[in-house]
């Protein structure tokens, strides 16, 4: 069992340094390390993850370990794998609030946030893509999709809002509405 809490705490260490860009960029890679490498949760509990930790407070990252630590160790794991999640970018942080004002300017570190920005974009669309093949199980996910870019693209609607609104509407239908129609 220990040998498994470090392979986790090891893993969100990975997961932790390599997110940059935040969360979003960050989700096909924590999806790789807990699903596809190390099978701790399925794909649909990843999804699932990754829409309650947009739901909760406090970056993707973070939230996800502390719902794989907590599955695989109860409280004690989810504390360690956050920890370990935290620990690198923390570091970096601090190294980056005492250097950064001396190095703002330097073009050599503008070239290399240059390049590093796209990625980003890159790893952002690769997470949507990996989620939404799991997602898009049905034509009525493909209309909550639409219903909620619609809503905060096109309306600038709250994604808060959106996401209560599709809950209840989700509720609504699944609980209420199919089930009548023998859907």
């Amino acid at each position: 069992m220990i040998e498994l809490l470090i392979q986790a705490c090891i893993s969100f260490l990975k997961i932790g340094a390599f997110s940059f860009g935040g969360g979003y960029a960050v989700v096909a890679f924590i999806q790789r390390e807990v699903v596809e490498g190390h099978g701790w949760i399925s794909p649909e509990d990843f999804v699932n993850v990754v829409a309650i930790a947009e739901m909760t407070p406090g970056p993707i990252a973070v939230n996800s370990s502390t719902f794989v630590g907590y599955n695989l160790f109860g409280v004690l794991g989810g504390i360690l794998c956050s920890a370990s999640t935290l620990a690198i970018p923390f570091i970096l942080a601090l190294i980056v609030a005492i250097y950064f004002s001396k190095f703002k300017d330097n073009v050599y570190l503008k070239n290399v946030l240059s390049g590093i920005r796209p990625a980003v974009i890159g790893l952002i669309a690769a997470s949507c893509l990996s989620v939404g093949k799991i997602s898009f199980e049905t034509w009525h996910s493909v209309i909550f999709f639409a219903v909620a870019l619609f809503m905060v693209w096109k309306c600038k609607i709250n994604p808060i809002i959106t996401l209560i609104t599709c809950g209840v509407l989700g509720a609504v239908l699944y609980g209420l509405v199919f089930p009548m129609a023998g859907i």
